[in-house]
């Protein structure tokens, strides 16, 4: 009884060391999106439209607004996004510039309204109607406003060198700044784009049907591949392992008790 006192004791041990260490993963990565469902956006964000106009964000909605965050110079999911956010509105019967608009918003500080512009004359060729001067705006900001904006729609990043792996997400915002809805992934249902926009328009928050997020892979510029972000497989398999361990030594502890009342 006295070994399996203290083998216990050693499992019990290296569990709490297991979880410390997949809490302390997760505390220092604190990627995705965190949901923020009726929050306003904050005054007094300004950011740097492809024009290079400052707009203060939250006087610039004045009507449904969708807003992609990416970076311009993303090897990854930023090309994809926008890609099905051009192809859903053009497919859609909502006319840009009056039942909606849309903000693309850099969150890379680094980059500037030039590269705006190049990406905005890409992808106003794909959508080919609506108002795509007034109703498709690439902007560009400071590390200060870019932080204050992520945090206030609650979107995390992480900065690897000159790369960040992210989140592919549309954030819905209402006339009044109100955040009524996220669409994850970067494919888009017309359906699912009009519902967004039309109950933004009455101030009507909705939940996510859809909770999968894709994620932005590093890119191997040497090996020219993307390759997984290890952290999460990694912690995933260990926490694995730590239940399966855990459910051994259960096991193990009742099978020596039964054994020891006979």
């Amino acid at each position: 009884m006295r070994f399996l006192h203290k083998r216990h004791k050693t499992g019990l041990g290296f569990l709490l060391l297991v979880f410390g260490f997949i809490s302390t993963i997760q505390a220092g990565e604190e990627l995705g999106v965190y949901e923020k469902l009726d929050q306003h956006i904050q005054q007094n964000i300004v950011f740097t439209d492809e024009n290079f106009n400052e707009v203060n964000i939250k006087d610039a909605i004045d009507k449904p607004t969708i807003v992609a965050m990416v970076y311009y110079e993303c090897p990854g999911i930023c090309t994809p996004l926008l890609n099905g956010l051009a192809d859903v509105m053009k497919k859609s019967d909502l006319v840009l510039g009056k039942d909606y608009q849309v903000f693309t918003i850099s969150f890379s500080a680094s980059e500037t309204p030039v590269l705006a512009q190049r990406k905005k004359k890409t992808y106003a060729k794909i959508v080919g109607k609506g108002d795509l001067e007034n109703g498709w705006h690439f902007f560009t900001g400071d590390s200060l406003m870019i932080d204050r904006f992520t945090n206030n729609i609650g979107y995390k990043v992480k900065q690897e060198g000159e790369e960040f792996i992210h989140p592919a997400t549309l954030v819905v915002i209402s006339p009044e700044g109100k955040i009524t809805r996220y669409l994850h992934g970067t494919d888009y249902l017309p359906f699912d784009m009009k519902m967004a926009v039309v109950e933004a328009g009455m101030e009507r928050s909705g939940p996510t049907i859809n909770k999968i997020l894709d994620f932005c892979f590093s890119y191997d510029a040497e090996g020219k591949k993307y390759v997984f972000n290890v952290t999460k497989v990694s912690g995933s398999i260990i926490l694995l392992m730590a239940l399966i361990l855990l459910g051994t030594l259960v096991a193990s502890n009742r099978k020596k008790k039964t054994n020891h009342a006979h």
